[in-house]
C-alpha cells in the first residue's frame, strides 16, 4: 500500500513542484518508517533512537545539497555524504551502521511503492576488521559477582542481575523486560522475548536461582513502591522498572569495586556466557539456541574466541611451545621429508 499517490512531476495536477516535495514529505516518510520499525519489527528504543536521528541527519544533508527527492540520490551524492562523515571523524563502524540504516529505510520506501529502486545499493559499506568479542575469565567473573553487598536491597538486586546476565546469557533489553511471572525458580528458567518478538527460555544455574530467590523475597519487597505496584522483576530506587542504562552503570560500578580495570557491559557478560560454554565443551547449536541467534554464523564468532584462547594457553603452558636457546642450533631450515616417512 502506498503512503501517498505517486504523481509525475510534469502532471497537470502537479505542475509547479518537484517530485516528492522535500521539506515535508521525506520527513513524513521517516516518521512512518519509524512507526513500522516499532509496530512490525519490534525494534528496541535504542535502535529506534539511532535510526530516527541518523536518517534525519542524512535527509538534512540532502536538503543542504538542494536535492529534493530520494530518486535524485546517486553514487556521487552518496560519496559526498560519506566524505562528510569521514571529515567529521566518524569511524568505519559508525559509517557502516548509517549506510545499513539508509538501506533499510529506502527498502521500506520501495516496498511501499514510493521509490522505484533503492538508491543506497549504489555503494558498499566500508569493510570492517573482524573484532573478537570481549569477555571475562572465570576469576574476573567471580570477583565481579562477589562485589555487591548482600545485606542491602540494592546489593541483592545487583547480584541477581549479574547472575542472570552471566548465567542465562540474556541481552540487557531482555533482562529489564522481565516480569515476576517470567521467572520459574523451581525449574530454573526465565521466559524472555528476544529480537523479532521471538520467545525463548533462558536457563538458570543454582547460584542464579539463589540470588533471585533472595532478591525476590527480601530486596525487591523493600524497593517496591506500594502506591505504584508493578510486575517488573528488577526495580529502581523509585520502585519502577530498571532501565538498560542503569544496568550498564551498575556493572561498571562493580567492575571498579572488583578492581577489574576494564569496562564491563551487559553484552560482555553475554559474550562471557557463550565463551565459557564453548570452553566447557558445549555444542555450538546449543549455544545458538540459548543465545537466541537466528543464524548459526552469528554464534560461530565465539569459536574464534575459544581457538584464540586455546593457542594463547598452549603458548604459555606447553613446555615445547616456545623455542629454547639451545634448540636454535638444531634449526636446519626447511627440510624435505623423506618419502618413506610420509
Amino acid at each position: 500500500m502506498r503512503l501517498v499517490p505517486r504523481v509525475r512531476a510534469n502532471s497537470p495536477s502537479f505542475p509547479f513542484f518537484p517530485l516528492f516535495p522535500f521539506v515535508k514529505a521525506m520527513y513524513e516518510y521517516l516518521d512512518k518508517f519509524i512507526t513500522y520499525l516499532i509496530a512490525e519489527k519490534n525494534a528496541s528504543p535504542y535502535t529506534v533512537k539511532n535510526y530516527r536521528r541518523e536518517i534525519r541527519e542524512f535527509l538534512d544533508f540532502l536538503k543542504e545539497q538542494g536535492i529534493e527527492s530520494l530518486e535524485e540520490v546517486d553514487r556521487a551524492v552518496l560519496r559526498r555524504y560519506l566524505g562528510k562523515l569521514q571529515e567529521a571523524g566518524y569511524v568505519k563502524a559508525s559509517i557502516a551502521r548509517r549506510i545499513s540504516e539508509l538501506r533499510s529505510f529506502c527498502r521500506y520506501l520501495v516496498r511501499e511503492g514510493i521509490l522505484p529502486a533503492n538508491p543506497i545499493l549504489a555503494i558498499s559499506s566500508p569493510k570492517l576488521p573482524k573484532r573478537l568479542p570481549h569477555f571475562l575469565d572465570l576469576s574476573e567473573v567471580e570477583a565481579l559477582l562477589a562485589a555487591p553487598d548482600l545485606s542491602t536491597p540494592y546489593g541483592q538486586r545487583d547480584r541477581a542481575i549479574m547472575e542472570v546476565l552471566y548465567g542465562a546469557g540474556l541481552r540487557v533489553s531482555e533482562l529489564v523486560s522481565l516480569n515476576l511471572d517470567n521467572v520459574d525458580l523451581r525449574h530454573g528458567e526465565v521466559r524472555v522475548l528476544g529480537k523479532g518478538s521471538k520467545e525463548r527460555v533462558g536457563l538458570l544455574g543454582e547460584p542464579a536461582k539463589r540470588a533471585l530467590r533472595l532478591y525476590i523475597r527480601d530486596g525487591r519487597r523493600q524497593l517496591l513502591n506500594e502506591r505504584r505496584p508493578t510486575n517488573a522483576l528488577f526495580l529502581n530506587r523509585f520502585g519502577g522498572r530498571l532501565s538498560a542504562r542503569s544496568v550498564d552503570a551498575i556493572l561498571n560500578k562493580y567492575a571498579k569495586l572488583a578492581g577489574l580495570g576494564k569496562r564491563v557491559t551487559p553484552h560482555v557478560l553475554r559474550h562471557t556466557f557463550a565463551t565459557h560454554l564453548l570452553d566447557g565443551g558445549a555444542d555450538l547449536r546449543v549455544v545458538q539456541e540459548l543465545l537466541g541467534h537466528a543464524d548459526l554464523a552469528t554464534t560461530q564468532i565465539y569459536t574464534h574466541v575459544t581457538q584464540s584462547r586455546a593457542r594463547e594457553v598452549y603458548l604459555k603452558a606447553h613446555p615445547r611451545a616456545r623455542e629454547k636457546e639451545e634448540d636454535k642450533e638444531l634449526d636446519g631450515g626447511d627440510l624435505d621429508v623423506p618419502s618413506d616417512a610420509k
